[in-house]
């Protein structure tokens, strides 16, 4: 006891501070919420646990004890009112005093990170009830699916090649499958809570998710409701889309392919803008009910393993092409491999330049063909589902101008190596 009587009080009135404000925030939402516990009891609770940690460690269980025997009063005046019981006020004050004991502790960021959380989950009430609710089954496989591959097995994959020839690595192969997998479930979650926005905002959360997937999905629905004339912005959007996922995932794995990436990219994403700003898209809008997007969730049991083959055989085939013609054939494999799945083409060719097999400036000239060629492969998906041949034409030139664009800067860098020389400075 007598060291605490001689404790610092600068600090302790720092914990104070920050316990308080823990507690004031927290019990702000729950006092607009109408709830009986409230600002004053959530800033007392996160106090007792400041106090108690400072004191000792027997004061902390202490503290904890006279919080559940609080939750139980609460609980059972409610019942006695005939009113609900208030489980997630509850689980707040728990929550709430050991945030305080880490204040108390002497940390500063997990508790007000926690507080903050903790905020936005009782704020949030209704969109997450909403968005829980209309959840589909395929949808929350597929979140356990992404749990699955990425927490259970990747850590027991083994990090090496385990064949002589040094083709495969299964951990490289099922990081690969992650990445994809979970920026397009993440994507696909953005467009499931942005869906009501509007078939632009739909475009392009679609084209992070799958670009001929959304592409297909968008031609489809313009042609039914009569508004084809907005399919050209629309596929752009897409387009743009898909290029901002590939540099990310090239960027992901290797890091120094960005200097040869970014350049072509943004050049055709330029191009892109500037034939989406000529449209004008901005002058005319599309209801709701005429735009939103239903596409399948990114990840399921087949995708996984179709993205986890494709990879290896896109990998292995870029490896070998590449010991036999050099450079052109992993070129010749982007342009392939874009045509099934760019994302996939993109990642083996990056993670190839992680092992240092190849030079990160032909792993971005890769993933620049993949998408080009992920972009060529929309044509004849417009073509089939558009009718109006004056836009089909309009569309094709339009984006045949943003691919040219990029395979000349393609050949203008493997011809004066200009991305290498940006990495030796």
């Amino acid at each position: 006891m007598n060291e605490i009587a001689h404790l610092d009080a600068t600090p302790i009135a720092l914990k104070m501070a920050v316990a308080i404000g823990i507690g004031m925030l927290v019990g702000m939402e729950r006092k607009w919420s109408q709830k009986e516990a409230g600002i004053r009891t959530f800033s007392i609770v996160a106090l007792l646990g400041m106090l108690s940690a400072v004191i000792s460690e027997q004061f902390i269980v202490i503290a904890m004890i006279g919080v559940f025997l609080l939750v139980i009063a609460i609980n059972a005046r409610s019942l006695l009112a005939e009113k609900q019981v208030e489980i997630t006020t509850s689980a707040a004050l728990i929550v709430n005093c050991v945030l305080g004991v880490l204040v108390g502790l002497g940390h500063i960021f997990t508790p007000v990170a926690g507080a903050i959380v903790m905020t936005m989950l009782l704020a949030w009430k209704s969109e997450l009830n909403k968005f829980a609710g209309g959840l589909l089954p395929s949808e929350i496989r597929s979140a356990i699916l992404l749990g699955l591959i990425g927490f259970v097995i990747y850590p027991i994959l083994p990090d090496k090649y385990i064949d002589r020839w040094e083709l495969f690595n299964p951990s490289d192969a099922w990081l690969s499958v992650i990445a994809i997998a979970g920026i397009g479930f993440v994507n696909y979650v953005c467009l499931r809570v942005f869906s009501t926005s509007g078939l632009y905002l739909g475009a392009v959360f679609g084209g992070l998710v799958n670009s001929s997937a959304t592409v297909a999905e968008v031609s489809s629905r313009v042609q039914t409701s009569g508004l084809t004339s907005k399919m050209t912005t629309l596929c752009m959007l897409t387009t743009i889309a898909m290029f901002v996922r590939n540099l990310v995932i090239a960027t992901l794995f290797s890091p120094a392919s960005l200097s040869s990436t970014l350049i072509p990219l943004l050049a055709m994403s330029i191009i892109a803008g500037l034939f989406i700003w000529r449209e004008k898209f901005h002058e005319s809008k599309i209801s709701d009910d005429e735009g939103t997007l239903k596409l399948a969730s990114p990840i399921s049991l087949p995708k996984v393993l179709w993205f986890g083959l494709l990879f290896i055989m896109i990998q292995v085939g870029g490896t070998l092409l590449t010991r036999v013609f050099g450079s052109y054939g992993l070129l010749a494999t982007g342009v392939f491999g874009g045509l099934v799945s760019s994302a996939s083409t993109t990642a083996a060719a990056a993670t190839m330049a992680m092992h240092n097999r190849i030079s990160p400036a032909l792993a971005g000239n890769v993933a620049i063909l993949s998408s080009l060629a992920s972009a060529v492969i929309n044509l004849p998906i417009v073509w089939k589902n558009i009718q109006d041949k004056g836009v089909v034409k309009k569309m094709t030139v339009e984006l045949m101008v943003v691919i040219g664009v990029g395979i000349v800067l393609v050949i203008l860098d493997r011809a004066f190596q200009l991305s290498e020389m940006l990495l030796k400075l």
